[in-house]
This record gives C-alpha cells, structure tokens and sequence, in this order.
C-alpha cells in the first residue's frame, strides 16, 4: 500500500470527548528534541532529498507527492525541490491527479515567479477544475493583467462553470475581489447583539485579509457577554488563519473561509502534529447533516437563508461572510480550531512565527518543553477551557477579515471593538 505523508501525518481522527483536563497532564513524546531532530531528518532526507532526487514515474508518484505536501506545510525552499518541479512539468500530462494536485499547491505556496509561464501552460490544458483553480490563481497571482485572459480560458474550456462550485468560485473571486475589498466591514455592534436570537456560545475569529498575519478570537458567553478573566481582562486568544498552500478560501487545503462554523463539541486528535492539546470541533455547511449544523430541526430547502438568518439583517448581503458556505459547497470539511506541535524554527522569520500554518484550521500557538514533552504555554488550551467553562450551549465560530492592514491583529483593537458593544450595552 502506498502511504504518502499527507495520509501518515494530516489525516484527522478524533477519539475521545473533551473532559476538564490539567493542562500540566498534556504531554507528548513527539516534542521532544530527540523525535523533532529525527522527524527533521527523516522529513528531509527521505521524504523531500531522496523522494524528489529520484526518477519520476508511474511507480515513484506517490513519492513526489508525500514530498510536495510535505514542502508546503513546512514551507521548504531549495533547489532539490526546484529539481522535483522541473520533473513534474516535464511529465505533467501523465501524472496521475493526486501528484498534479501536490505540485500545484507546493508550487503556489512557495510561488516562485519564475514558473508563471509553465504554469499558465498547465491552465491551459489542466482537465481537473480545480486544478484549473490554482494554476489560474497562481498566474493571476503574479500577473494580474492576465485575468481577461483567464476568464476567457474557462468561458471557453468549461462553459458550464456555473454548476462547478471550485470554478463558480474561483471567477467570483475573481470579478468581485475589487469591489469586496472596498466593502465597509457591517456594523460588528449588531452581529455581537443578534446572538441573543440563538443564545448560544459564540467564538469570533478577528483576521486580516493577508493571512500572513495573526489573527485573535475572543468568546462571547450565552448571556452575551464577553468572558473575561478574574481581572477583568478580556480573554483574547491568538489565532492563525493561514494554511501552507496559502491558497484562497474556496481551494482544498486553502486559507480559512470567512463565515458561519458551527461549533460541535471538543476531541483530542491522534495527528501528532496537531498534539493532544483538546481542539474544538466546527462543522462547515455541506459537511454533515443540516440538522447539526443548525443545531435544530432546521429547514434546509434553502440552506443559503437558513445560513444567512443567524446573522443580522445588515449582515446578510455581505458577500465575505458567505465565503464558508460556498467553500463546504467545493468540498472543504475537517476545519478545526487547534494548537501544534510543530517545531517553530521552520517559519523563523515569517510574519505568522512562532504559529504553524495548517491545511486551513484555526491554529493557537503553543510552547513544548523540549526535554519532558510537556505543555508549557497553550492559547489553544486557554480557548477550550474558557469556552467550557462557561454556562450553556455549543453555537456558533464565525470567522472575519477586519480589513487588510499589514500587521498581527491586535489586542487593542478588539479591546476597543468590545468596548464600544459593551458601552452600547446591545446585550439583555
């Protein structure tokens, strides 16, 4: 059986309830120095060097995309994996898709701009459509004059684009990305109030367009208010919204979609590179059944409306908000909200350091003592047990993009945000 590293490492399985835990109980063997060197070494050397050092062809496939999968989550940039670029463009036409797939979202994720020529080839020959999806965001990414052209490809290859939600997606984003980004952010004042409608527990997730930079959630209690700690200090977690590939919301494996998640429950998962800190559970809508994910007998002959009627009436015709609607309609499940056990050092420099990006969770950041495996420091376990230590129901993550400033969100600003609500006193 052929195991790749995406199945090895990123398959999710959760196997137990949340609990009230010790957060000084948490622990992991696969933090420690002695298993993150060896993970190092066998990462590097077996699966990238060796995998893609290596001859590509039907038998060996598997090989380059546990490697191209591996290179985007840990964001390896060298010229052996240049070299596994240059194999799979020289075959690219016989690749079976899952390697097709693998090397795109590699090479978008790394986005060297060299290859916006061959990529713009692959466009136009690509038969998957959602392959068609990221080559034309890679070329558009780094030639935005070359978005007519791009239209006019998938007009022309796929004229019935409309009923293929990666595409129907894809030509929306781009179309609409101008005017959306000059979209005045609704009233947050009335979103924070209509949670009395469902008197659920709520998690908001505060990101910036650019998912390079933090992003931090807060908890809004079933009364309506928001949990603060024994001092009177907001509690403000810190959350990453950006996956590997950094693709957009409506691509597998893309950044997280803004929108409506509905929250389920907390597990612990066996991926041992999310770690056994709980993670909270959401379900995107397409993904399970309507029922839970309205947490009631819900109607879903228009599950659009449906989905739009948790949010207030100044909310409903604000396009980004539907973003994780029509993202569950392409396919996207198991996003989640987690810490890591990722070793920092691979994204020493980047905006998002010390958070890991993922396949397009919600990631808390974490600190592991190296030579115990124990949990030192955890925003992720901070967030579940503030969220169940509060009273009440499980409702809603809704997930939002403040504006587009370079920089982490800051604590400040959501303590203002929260400030003014609570000054308004838009709470019962």
């Amino acid at each position: 059986m052929k195991l790749i590293f995406s199945v090895l490492f990123f398959m999710i399985c959760f196997v137990r309830g949340y609990t009230q835990l010790d957060k000084s109980a948490i622990h992991t063997r696969f933090v420690l120095h002695t298993e993150r060197e060896k993970l190092h070494r066998n990462m590097y050397e077996r699966t990238i060097r060796t995998n893609l050092s290596g001859q590509l062809d039907t038998e060996t496939e598997y090989r380059f995309q546990s490697a191209f999968y591996t290179v985007t989550q840990f964001l390896i940039d060298d010229s052996i994996v240049f070299a596994g670029f240059n194999k799979v463009l020289r075959r690219y036409d016989s690749l079976e898709w899952e390697t097709r797939r693998s090397f795109l979202e590699a090479i978008y994720a790394l986005n060297p701009k060299k290859y916006t020529g061959a990529i713009e080839n692959i466009l136009s020959k690509e038969i998957h459509p959602k392959g068609v999806a990221m080559a034309a965001l890679f070329v558009y990414r780094n030639d935005s004059t070359k978005q007519k052209q791009i239209i006019y490809t998938i007009n022309r290859r796929f004229p019935d684009y409309p009923n293929i939600p990666v595409l129907s997606e894809l030509m929306k984003w781009m179309l609409t990305g101008t005017v959306i980004k000059k979209d005045k952010l609704p009233d947050l004042n009335e979103l924070f109030a209509a949670q009395q409608e469902h008197r659920g527990k709520m998690i908001y997730s505060f990101q910036r367009k650019n998912r390079d930079h933090p992003g931090i959630a807060i908890i809004q209690g079933e009364d309506g208010k928001f949990v603060r700690d024994d001092n009177g200090e907001l509690i403000t977690i810190r959350q990453l919204a950006r996956s590997g590939s950094n693709l957009p919301y409506f691509v597998t494996n893309g950044n997280t979609p803004q929108g409506i998640y509905s929250l389920q429950g907390v597990d612990i998962s066996a991926n041992l590179l999310i770690g056994p800190t709980p993670n909270i559970q959401m379900l995107m809508p397409f993904e399970k059944y309507w029922n839970w994910f309205f947490h009631s007998n819900a109607d879903s002959t228009y599950p659009l409306l449906s989905y739009l009627n948790i949010l207030p009436d100044s909310w409903r015709d604000y396009l980004p908000v539907q973003e994780a609607f029509f993202a569950g309609k392409t396919g996207r499940t198991e996003i989640i909200a987690h810490g890591t056990t990722i070793d920092p050092k691979y994204f020493s420099g980047k905006p998002f350091y010390p958070i890991s990006p993922t396949l397009g969770c919600l990631c808390a950041p974490e600190n592991w003592n190296i030579s115990t495996g124990k949990l030192t420091t955890s925003e992720q376990f901070r967030l579940v047990d503030t969220y169940y230590s509060q009273p009440g129901s499980d409702g809603y993550c809704i997930v939002l993009n403040l504006d587009d400033k370079q920089q982490a969100v800051s604590r400040e600003e959501i303590e203002a945000i929260v400030k003014q609500f609570e000054t308004k006193q838009f709470f019962k």
